[in-house]
């Protein structure tokens, strides 16, 4: 991959009230101008977010959002939008004007970063209009203005400082499962939701991921499978399309781990024993039950739509109830889950793991079920036992 991927960034996003300099801060942390600065409150109306290095970090993904503080009704939308924004953040700034510090709203800030277990820093914009009271109320805080350089590079140095001390262990798919010199076979079959010359971003992910740890990869199509399996001398795991989990699980024998990629997915971003447990519910729908499919990115529906069409086929199917389902794309999801039975939500490879926990999070809170594409497909052909065998549990 020529770039570190949104979904796979650390992201680090501004918050503040509306005019406290959050997309002048943005503009010079990038060091471009990719937010509209105006002195007019409320400028920035929908999050901004752009890829870039924080050197010698890394790569990260750094969001303007909407100021908050805007009691009309365009700004209660705007503060829904740094809602979800919120959703998704693993480091949060909080930007205050030294001029205009608005103790109440950072207090109010903080605890909504504390109650999501979100590090934070105060930074203070405009520091050539501070009187200096602040810095003994706030000495953790990072003074900075548009015209000293100098300030803006301390809080890059600051920003690297802080995510390193917080960066998780490292982020994989099959190192921690499979030692170097394993093999791998691939299962990627080409049909219509195949994009045209190239594999989704899971398959490209996991081979990437195996490369990376010594472990050795065969690509094929469901179709040269089993002579693939004839010719190689040993097998460590077979990772499979969910789409084809029926018939691969036919074709591999017992001897030999099976997965998938959506699992695969799901267990490096979410909580994969949770996503598990939560198929089991598939036995108590009812006619008339409500299953929200969640979708993280957008694209063009076909005949063959894994989440529109295949799914709820195959539950419709094996449970022999009528089914309804409901679609949330992209960041979309509902605030009450009250009139669902279960959710089902997709890979998440165009998410960050933060944003897929708090889903999770958030539905065990609201006492549904939540479970993932590649889970449901094991569980509705009966092998969800043997997929879930390579992890451990």
């Amino acid at each position: 991959m020529k770039e570190t991927p949104i979904a796979f960034r650390t992201h680090v996003s501004i918050f503040g009230n509306t005019n406290a300099g959050k997309s002048t801060l943005f503009n010079l942390l990038l060091g471009q101008d990719m937010a509209i600065v105006s002195d007019v409150k409320g400028t920035t109306t929908d999050p901004i977010t752009k890829a870039m290095e924080l050197l010698p970090y890394g790569p990260i993904a750094l969001t303007d959002t909407a100021g908050l503080g805007d009691a009309t009704a365009i700004g209660g939308k705007r503060a829904e939008k740094t809602q979800k924004v919120l959703n998704k953040t693993d480091y949060a700034i909080y930007a205050a004007d030294s001029s205009d510090f608005d103790e109440s709203a950072y207090q109010e800030a903080k605890n909504a970063f504390d109650k999501k277990k979100i590090r934070h820093t105060l930074v203070f914009t405009k520091s050539d209009l501070s009187d200096g009271s602040l810095s003994l109320k706030h000495p953790d805080a990072i003074f900075v203005s548009s015209n000293d350089e100098a300030s803006i590079e301390k809080l890059r140095k600051h920003l690297v400082s802080e995510l390193t001390a917080v960066a998780p262990d490292e982020n994989t798919m099959i190192g921690d499962l499979l030692p170097a010199g394993s093999t791998v076979v691939l299962v990627i079959p080409i049909d219509s939701e195949a994009p045209k010359g190239r594999i989704i971003l899971p398959q490209v992910q996991f081979l990437r991921d195996c490369l990376d740890h010594g472990i050795k990869a065969v690509c094929v199509r469901d179709t040269e499978l089993e002579e693939t399996l004839k010719e190689l001398r040993k097998v460590d795991l077979v990772v499979t399309d969910s789409q084809a989990f029926k018939f691969v699980s036919s074709v591999v024998p017992d001897s030999i781990k099976l997965t998938s990629f959506s699992m695969m997915m799901a267990k490096m971003k979410g909580d994969l024993k949770k996503l598990a447990r939560g198929a089991y519910a598939i036995e108590t729908l009812k006619d008339g039950s409500k299953i929200l499919m969640a979708e993280a990115c957008t694209h063009n529906v076909s005949h063959e739509d894994i989440g529109r069409v295949k799914i709820p086929a195959l539950l419709r199917k094996y449970t022999g109830k009528q089914l309804e389902f409901d679609y949330y794309v992209h960041h979309d999801f509902p605030k009450n889950l009250s009139d669902y039975s279960l959710v089902i939500h997709c890979g998440g490879c165009m998410i960050n793991s933060r944003s897929m926990l708090n889903r999770i999070d958030f539905c065990e809170e609201a006492g549904v079920p939540i479970t993932n594409y590649g889970v449901v497909l094991a569980y509705v052909n009966g092998i969800l036992d043997r997929s879930k065998t390579i992890f451990g549990f």
